[in-house]
Protein backbone atom coordinates (compact mmCIF):
# COMPACT_ATOMS: atom_id res chain seq x y z
CA UNK A 1 0.00 0.00 0.00
CA UNK A 2 1.34 3.35 -0.81
CA UNK A 3 2.10 5.71 2.38
CA UNK A 4 -0.29 8.50 1.98
CA UNK A 5 -3.08 6.02 2.26
CA UNK A 6 -2.12 4.72 5.89
CA UNK A 7 -2.57 8.33 6.70
CA UNK A 8 -6.26 9.97 7.40
CA UNK A 9 -7.72 12.46 5.40
CA UNK A 10 -8.01 15.05 7.73
CA UNK A 11 -4.22 14.80 8.48
CA UNK A 12 -3.04 15.43 4.68
CA UNK A 13 -6.30 18.66 4.16
CA UNK A 14 -4.27 19.96 7.86
CA UNK A 15 -1.15 19.55 6.36
CA UNK A 16 -2.35 21.59 3.74
CA UNK A 17 -3.28 23.96 5.10
CA UNK A 18 -0.24 24.15 7.12
CA UNK A 19 1.67 24.84 4.24
CA UNK A 20 -0.83 27.80 2.65
CA UNK A 21 -0.13 29.27 6.16
CA UNK A 22 3.52 29.19 5.24
CA UNK A 23 2.74 31.10 2.32
CA UNK A 24 2.64 33.84 4.28
CA UNK A 25 5.96 33.90 5.24
CA UNK A 26 7.58 32.09 3.10
CA UNK A 27 10.35 29.17 3.67
CA UNK A 28 9.14 26.59 1.77
CA UNK A 29 12.84 26.07 -0.30
CA UNK A 30 16.17 26.34 0.89
CA UNK A 31 16.02 30.12 0.72
CA UNK A 32 13.79 30.59 3.47
CA UNK A 33 12.88 33.90 2.06
CA UNK A 34 9.98 35.06 4.54
CA UNK A 35 7.95 37.03 2.11
CA UNK A 36 4.26 37.13 1.52
CA UNK A 37 3.41 35.16 -1.75
CA UNK A 38 0.12 36.57 -1.02
CA UNK A 39 1.14 39.65 -2.09
CA UNK A 40 4.40 38.97 -3.87
CA UNK A 41 7.06 37.09 -5.98
CA UNK A 42 10.55 35.69 -4.93
CA UNK A 43 13.41 33.45 -6.01
CA UNK A 44 10.31 30.68 -7.41
CA UNK A 45 9.54 33.96 -9.31
CA UNK A 46 5.40 32.45 -8.01
CA UNK A 47 2.86 33.88 -5.83
CA UNK A 48 -0.14 32.24 -4.90
CA UNK A 49 -1.71 30.87 -7.89
CA UNK A 50 -0.61 27.25 -9.29
CA UNK A 51 0.89 27.03 -13.31
CA UNK A 52 1.97 24.02 -14.65
CA UNK A 53 3.45 23.44 -18.14
CA UNK A 54 2.71 19.66 -19.10
CA UNK A 55 1.74 17.05 -18.10
CA UNK A 56 1.74 13.35 -19.32
CA UNK A 57 2.99 9.20 -19.10
CA UNK A 58 7.01 10.24 -19.64
CA UNK A 59 9.19 6.83 -20.82
CA UNK A 60 12.61 8.77 -20.45
CA UNK A 61 13.35 8.74 -16.20
CA UNK A 62 15.18 6.01 -14.95
CA UNK A 63 13.97 2.76 -15.76
CA UNK A 64 12.62 2.14 -12.28
CA UNK A 65 10.74 4.93 -12.30
CA UNK A 66 9.29 4.95 -15.97
CA UNK A 67 8.73 0.91 -15.90
CA UNK A 68 6.64 0.04 -18.68
CA UNK A 69 3.87 2.25 -18.43
CA UNK A 70 5.52 5.24 -17.76
CA UNK A 71 5.68 7.80 -14.75
CA UNK A 72 2.70 10.38 -14.69
CA UNK A 73 4.97 13.71 -14.88
CA UNK A 74 3.26 16.96 -14.20
CA UNK A 75 6.08 19.50 -14.72
CA UNK A 76 5.42 22.71 -12.73
CA UNK A 77 6.26 26.01 -13.57
CA UNK A 78 9.38 28.11 -12.37
CA UNK A 79 11.90 27.43 -10.00
CA UNK A 80 13.74 28.06 -6.80
CA UNK A 81 17.40 27.70 -8.67
CA UNK A 82 18.60 29.72 -11.41
CA UNK A 83 20.96 27.36 -13.14
CA UNK A 84 22.79 28.32 -16.13
CA UNK A 85 22.33 25.36 -18.06
CA UNK A 86 19.07 24.62 -17.45
CA UNK A 87 17.83 22.20 -20.18
CA UNK A 88 14.37 23.31 -19.59
CA UNK A 89 14.75 27.04 -18.93
CA UNK A 90 11.77 27.74 -20.91
CA UNK A 91 9.96 26.53 -17.74
CA UNK A 92 11.93 26.76 -14.88
CA UNK A 93 13.38 30.43 -15.96
CA UNK A 94 11.13 32.03 -18.56
CA UNK A 95 7.83 30.87 -16.74
CA UNK A 96 5.99 29.53 -19.88
CA UNK A 97 2.82 27.18 -18.13
CA UNK A 98 -0.80 27.97 -17.46
CA UNK A 99 -2.71 28.60 -14.13
CA UNK A 100 -4.72 25.42 -12.87
CA UNK A 101 -6.53 24.75 -9.76
CA UNK A 102 -6.30 22.28 -7.51
CA UNK A 103 -9.05 20.51 -8.58
CA UNK A 104 -7.66 20.77 -11.95
CA UNK A 105 -4.41 18.97 -10.41
CA UNK A 106 -6.49 16.29 -8.90
CA UNK A 107 -8.27 15.36 -11.84
CA UNK A 108 -4.98 15.45 -13.75
CA UNK A 109 -3.17 13.16 -11.14
CA UNK A 110 -6.44 10.21 -11.55
CA UNK A 111 -6.39 10.92 -15.72
CA UNK A 112 -3.03 9.96 -15.07
CA UNK A 113 -3.31 6.89 -12.79
CA UNK A 114 -6.43 5.52 -15.50
CA UNK A 115 -3.47 5.81 -18.27
CA UNK A 116 -2.02 3.50 -16.18
CA UNK A 117 1.26 5.04 -15.54
CA UNK A 118 2.99 4.04 -12.50
CA UNK A 119 3.15 6.83 -10.51
CA UNK A 120 2.60 10.65 -10.16
CA UNK A 121 5.91 12.25 -10.92
CA UNK A 122 5.72 15.62 -9.71
CA UNK A 123 8.64 17.51 -11.43
CA UNK A 124 10.24 20.95 -9.45
CA UNK A 125 7.21 20.79 -6.95
CA UNK A 126 8.69 22.65 -3.52
CA UNK A 127 7.06 26.11 -4.66
CA UNK A 128 3.73 24.87 -4.59
CA UNK A 129 3.52 22.58 -2.42
CA UNK A 130 0.52 23.89 -0.58
CA UNK A 131 -1.60 23.67 -3.45
CA UNK A 132 -0.34 20.33 -4.33
CA UNK A 133 -1.10 19.15 -0.89
CA UNK A 134 -4.72 20.17 -1.45
CA UNK A 135 -4.85 18.66 -5.17
CA UNK A 136 -3.60 15.21 -3.30
CA UNK A 137 -6.05 15.58 -0.72
CA UNK A 138 -8.80 16.17 -3.46
CA UNK A 139 -7.41 12.91 -5.99
CA UNK A 140 -7.18 10.77 -3.02
CA UNK A 141 -11.36 10.98 -2.00
CA UNK A 142 -11.71 10.21 -6.07
CA UNK A 143 -9.89 7.13 -5.55
CA UNK A 144 -5.73 7.90 -6.31
CA UNK A 145 -3.55 5.10 -5.12
CA UNK A 146 -0.29 5.27 -6.77
CA UNK A 147 2.77 6.27 -5.51
CA UNK A 148 3.88 10.20 -5.68
CA UNK A 149 7.38 10.70 -7.09
CA UNK A 150 9.09 13.77 -5.60
CA UNK A 151 11.58 15.22 -8.28
CA UNK A 152 13.47 18.00 -7.14
CA UNK A 153 16.51 20.07 -7.67
CA UNK A 154 17.69 19.26 -3.77
CA UNK A 155 17.81 22.53 -2.83
CA UNK A 156 14.78 21.77 0.20
CA UNK A 157 14.20 22.73 3.53
CA UNK A 158 14.19 19.79 6.13
CA UNK A 159 11.26 21.41 8.07
CA UNK A 160 8.85 21.64 5.10
CA UNK A 161 10.44 17.74 3.80
CA UNK A 162 8.99 16.53 7.80
CA UNK A 163 5.32 17.63 6.49
CA UNK A 164 5.86 15.57 3.72
CA UNK A 165 6.68 12.42 5.69
CA UNK A 166 3.97 9.69 4.77
CA UNK A 167 3.23 10.88 1.78
CA UNK A 168 5.73 11.25 -0.60
CA UNK A 169 6.57 7.56 -1.46
CA UNK A 170 9.74 7.97 -3.66
CA UNK A 171 11.91 10.98 -3.39
CA UNK A 172 14.22 11.52 -6.63
CA UNK A 173 16.34 14.74 -6.15
CA UNK A 174 19.41 15.96 -7.30
CA UNK A 175 22.63 16.28 -5.72
CA UNK A 176 24.41 19.16 -8.28
CA UNK A 177 27.50 20.09 -6.80
CA UNK A 178 29.45 19.19 -3.83
CA UNK A 179 30.46 22.80 -3.20
CA UNK A 180 28.59 25.69 -2.06
CA UNK A 181 30.96 28.01 -4.42
CA UNK A 182 30.04 26.07 -7.71
CA UNK A 183 25.90 26.18 -6.43
CA UNK A 184 26.42 29.94 -6.13
CA UNK A 185 28.05 30.76 -9.39
CA UNK A 186 26.18 28.29 -11.54
CA UNK A 187 22.73 28.16 -9.82
CA UNK A 188 22.68 31.30 -8.30
CA UNK A 189 22.39 29.22 -4.67
CA UNK A 190 24.71 30.76 -1.62
CA UNK A 191 24.95 27.54 0.02
CA UNK A 192 23.61 24.97 -1.84
CA UNK A 193 25.31 22.22 -0.89
CA UNK A 194 25.14 22.49 2.90
CA UNK A 195 20.86 22.75 2.45
CA UNK A 196 20.87 19.49 -0.12
CA UNK A 197 23.22 17.49 2.66
CA UNK A 198 20.77 18.11 5.28
CA UNK A 199 17.77 17.59 2.70
CA UNK A 200 19.37 14.02 1.97
CA UNK A 201 19.30 12.76 5.29
CA UNK A 202 15.68 13.82 6.12
CA UNK A 203 15.00 12.19 2.77
CA UNK A 204 16.70 8.80 3.52
CA UNK A 205 15.29 8.98 7.27
CA UNK A 206 11.59 8.98 5.36
CA UNK A 207 11.60 6.38 2.59
CA UNK A 208 14.95 4.49 3.14
CA UNK A 209 16.56 2.84 0.63
CA UNK A 210 14.67 1.66 -3.01
CA UNK A 211 11.93 -1.23 -2.37
CA UNK A 212 11.15 -2.37 -5.95
CA UNK A 213 7.63 -4.41 -7.06
CA UNK A 214 7.37 -7.58 -9.30
CA UNK A 215 7.70 -5.57 -12.23
CA UNK A 216 10.85 -3.89 -11.35
CA UNK A 217 9.52 -0.26 -10.47
CA UNK A 218 9.99 1.38 -7.64
CA UNK A 219 7.30 1.55 -4.99
CA UNK A 220 9.44 3.30 -1.91
CA UNK A 221 12.64 5.07 -1.56
CA UNK A 222 15.44 7.07 -2.03
CA UNK A 223 17.06 7.95 -6.11
CA UNK A 224 19.69 10.66 -5.90
CA UNK A 225 20.78 12.10 -9.26
CA UNK A 226 24.33 13.33 -9.73
CA UNK A 227 24.62 15.37 -13.44
CA UNK A 228 28.16 14.87 -14.62
CA UNK A 229 29.44 18.47 -15.60
CA UNK A 230 32.36 19.10 -17.70
CA UNK A 231 35.81 19.75 -15.87
CA UNK A 232 34.65 17.74 -12.82
CA UNK A 233 32.42 21.20 -11.98
CA UNK A 234 30.02 18.98 -9.83
CA UNK A 235 32.61 18.03 -7.40
CA UNK A 236 31.30 14.16 -8.13
CA UNK A 237 34.21 12.62 -5.67
CA UNK A 238 33.08 15.04 -2.83
CA UNK A 239 29.43 14.02 -3.29
CA UNK A 240 29.72 10.45 -3.73
CA UNK A 241 32.17 10.12 -0.92
CA UNK A 242 29.14 11.53 0.79
CA UNK A 243 26.60 9.95 -0.09
CA UNK A 244 28.54 6.35 1.04
CA UNK A 245 29.16 7.82 4.60
CA UNK A 246 26.28 9.69 5.49
CA UNK A 247 23.22 7.79 3.46
CA UNK A 248 24.87 3.81 3.39
CA UNK A 249 26.33 1.98 0.26
CA UNK A 250 22.86 0.80 -0.60
CA UNK A 251 21.52 4.12 -1.39
CA UNK A 252 20.56 4.53 -5.76
CA UNK A 253 22.07 6.87 -7.80
CA UNK A 254 21.40 7.98 -11.26
CA UNK A 255 24.71 9.01 -12.49
CA UNK A 256 23.89 10.91 -15.64
CA UNK A 257 25.57 11.74 -18.36
CA UNK A 258 23.08 13.78 -20.88
CA UNK A 259 24.53 17.19 -20.04
CA UNK A 260 24.66 19.77 -23.00
CA UNK A 261 25.24 23.53 -22.52
CA UNK A 262 21.66 25.15 -22.78
CA UNK A 263 20.41 28.44 -21.80
CA UNK A 264 23.51 30.68 -20.62
CA UNK A 265 25.87 28.29 -20.70
CA UNK A 266 27.44 29.74 -23.39
CA UNK A 267 28.85 32.41 -21.22
CA UNK A 268 30.88 30.28 -19.10
CA UNK A 269 33.60 28.43 -21.09
CA UNK A 270 34.18 25.67 -18.70
CA UNK A 271 30.67 24.67 -19.23
CA UNK A 272 29.83 25.44 -22.46
CA UNK A 273 30.55 21.45 -24.05
CA UNK A 274 29.03 18.07 -24.08
CA UNK A 275 31.28 15.97 -21.16
CA UNK A 276 33.98 13.66 -23.06
CA UNK A 277 33.85 9.31 -22.38
CA UNK A 278 36.98 10.23 -20.28
CA UNK A 279 35.36 12.43 -17.98
CA UNK A 280 32.25 10.32 -17.52
CA UNK A 281 34.39 7.12 -17.38
CA UNK A 282 36.25 8.84 -14.38
CA UNK A 283 32.88 9.07 -12.40
CA UNK A 284 32.00 5.60 -12.98
CA UNK A 285 35.68 4.54 -11.07
CA UNK A 286 35.04 7.03 -8.29
CA UNK A 287 32.02 4.86 -7.80
CA UNK A 288 33.99 1.33 -7.99
CA UNK A 289 36.53 2.77 -5.82
CA UNK A 290 33.86 4.33 -3.22
CA UNK A 291 31.97 0.71 -3.01
CA UNK A 292 28.61 2.12 -3.46
CA UNK A 293 26.55 -0.76 -4.91
CA UNK A 294 22.72 0.25 -6.65
CA UNK A 295 24.29 2.69 -9.28
CA UNK A 296 21.97 3.50 -12.46
CA UNK A 297 24.71 4.10 -15.30
CA UNK A 298 22.52 6.53 -18.10
CA UNK A 299 24.65 5.50 -20.85
CA UNK A 300 27.34 7.93 -22.52
CA UNK A 301 26.31 10.17 -25.40
CA UNK A 302 28.67 12.60 -27.63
Amino acid sequence: MVSYLMLELSEIEKRSFLLFEKLKNCNLCGWECNIDRYSKKSHCRSGIELKISSYGPHFGEERIISGKRGSGTIFFTNCSLKCVYCQNYDISQLGNGYVISEEDLSNIMLKLQNLGCHNINLVTPTHFLPQILKGIFLAIKKGLKIPFVYNCGGYENVETLKILDGIIDIYMPDAKYGDNEKGKKYSGIPDYWDKCKRALIEMKRQVGDIVLNEEKVAIKGLLIRHLILPNDISSTEKVLKFIKEELGENTWISLLSQYHPEYKAYMYPEIDRRITYEEYYKSVEIVEKIGLKNVIYQGFLI
